[in-house]
């Protein structure tokens, strides 16, 4: 964290944007309020005045009265120079990993914690290809096409959050993962065929692992079952299951066995009139060869 080069300026919220703290968020009010507090007590401790930690760390006197007040979400390397300039011996350092976690959006957060818990993931996109299957390069050109806008900081906020959803793939009890891709999703050079072939080159690589099972729908279809809108079901070691569709319960998540087994049913379907996993694999690997 320096002065900015040529003008001197210490840096304020002008120069980072979208980095306040979502009001509804409890939880990430708690982490960032507590954070701020460890950096003032440490500040104090040392004898430091604000204005001259903020020239340490660059950063203006406002800035860092609103960090140290829990009003604002600390850059990691913030927390890294704040921890070397107070000689906190890693106590600042160590906080990174909460606060991270806080810059996720709530619900993309609450989203993980179910997906980290589930034995079984049914996931059915019928707009895109799913979030926990795409690239980085992938889901940040899909982000710049939205209107209104992002900024490039949401940008990052949002690719660092599907990033950290991606851990569902690495843990040690690996779930069940079911997926469902719409071939014009497949087919879309959306961002560029570059970013639409290192997005198959990806794909053709999580469908050979042994938990997760791609299928593809193709566009000739005569029927088909998930018209109505995507489907997520996430089931669970003790039995239960919570679900979201559109079609249901106006897309807020159900754990209720009636509307659990409309979404089972419609999944289902969609399975059965899509190729199958093998097919599916080798129609990836067809459009590889044509992208």
């Amino acid at each position: 964290m320096s002065v900015d080069g040529d003008a001197g300026r210490l840096k304020d919220e002008t120069d980072e944007p979208g980095w306040e703290v979502d009001p509804d968020d409890e939880w990430g009010l708690a982490v960032v309020t507590t954070v701020g507090r460890q950096l003032r007590l440490r500040r104090e401790a040392v004898g430091m005045r604000a204005p001259d930690f903020g020239v340490a760390v660059g950063y203006g006197e406002d800035m860092v009265y609103k960090l140290e007040g829990g009003k604002r979400i600390p850059r990691p390397e913030f927390l890294d120079r704040a921890d070397e300039v107070l000689e906190a011996g890693g106590l600042l350092a160590a906080m990174k990993e909460d606060v991270a976690k806080v810059r996720y959006p709530k619900k993309v957060r609450d989203l993980a914690q179910l997906e980290a818990k589930a034995v079984e993931l049914q996931l059915y996109d019928p707009l895109n290809i799913h979030g926990l299957l795409q690239t980085p390069e992938y889901a940040r050109a899909l982000l710049l096409m939205r209107r209104p806008a992002y900024n490039e900081d949401e940008v990052e906020r949002f690719i660092a959050a599907r990033v950290a959803r991606k851990a569902v793939f690495e843990r040690e009890l690996a779930p069940e993962l079911s997926f469902v891709l719409e071939e014009w999703t497949l087919r879309r050079p959306l961002g560029g065929k570059a970013r639409l072939r290192g997005q198959l080159e990806h794909l053709a690589h999580i469908g050979q692992l042994r938990n997760v099972e791609l299928q593809v729908m193709p566009m000739e279809r005569e029927e088909h079952a998930g018209l109505a809108g995507g489907i997520e079901v996430l089931k669970f070691e003790d039995g239960s299951a919570v679900g979201r569709s559109p079609a249901v319960a106006g897309g807020r998540p159900v754990s209720e066995l009636k509307q659990l087994r409309i979404l089972e049913l419609r999944y289902g379907i969609i399975r059965a009139q899509a190729l199958t996993p093998r097919e599916s694999n080798a129609f990836i690997e067809q459009l590889l060869g044509e992208t």
